[in-house]
């Protein structure tokens, strides 16, 4: 099987294709990340996604390369990652009662092939209503400080979700299932990679 590269430095998609039992390595892909205001969010994920795989698969021409991008939309309103606590509350408060969604971009690139493929997948996640002391607490615990949307689905945020539709996984950052059928269109099949590691 070809070497596999995440592309990306975030330690939540490192966790989550370990999860599924994949052999990989991890170099971020060096290119800056531009809100794209003309292009529809689905379109822009792709496309961010797109851009930092193409950065790594440009240095590794046989390896298999798999790049994301994820936002929370609100309003129609991106909520990026919070600069402060400040914005960090302010965020939790437009979140708090309503439903948003988290949309995440992913790429895999097979650059010897000359083979991409660039998905979007969408869940909605309902929040339940925050008071301001929870609110408060929870920005300054500091795990809203470096996640999209001023919340982490997998660790203490999980106390403010009231439910999801759809991957869970995809909000936490890739989501898993698609990304497994995808990676089958590349000779990289999860469940072979499995019975393979037990025999």
């Amino acid at each position: 099987m070809k070497k596999i590269i995440l592309a990306s430095s975030s330690p939540r998609r490192k966790e989550l294709l370990e999860k599924i039992g994949l052999k990989f390595e991890v170099e971020p892909g060096d290119c800056e990340e531009i809100v794209y205001t003309d292009l529809e969010t689905h379109e822009m994920v792709r496309k961010l996604s797109r851009e930092k795989a193409e950065a790594v698969a440009r240095k590794h021409r046989s390896s298999v390369v798999i790049a994301a991008d994820t936002v929370v939309l609100i309003d129609d309103k991106i909520l990026g990652k919070p600069k402060s606590p400040t914005e960090a509350k302010k965020m939790l408060r437009a979140l708090s009662g309503k439903s948003h969604v988290v949309i995440t971009g992913f790429t895999i690139i097979d650059a010897s092939e000359r083979r991409i493929l660039s998905k979007a997948v969408e869940t909605k996640v309902y929040i339940r209503e925050l008071n301001p002391e929870e609110i408060d607490a929870y920005v300054e615990s500091g795990e809203p400080l470096d996640k999209a949307g001023a919340y982490g689905i997998q660790g203490l945020g999980a106390v403010i979700v009231e439910k999801i539709e759809g991957d869970y996984y995809n909000v936490v950052g890739l989501p898993l299932s698609s990304l497994a059928e995808s990676l089958k269109e590349f000779g990289v099949d999860v469940w072979e990679n499995w019975l393979r590691e037990c025999r």
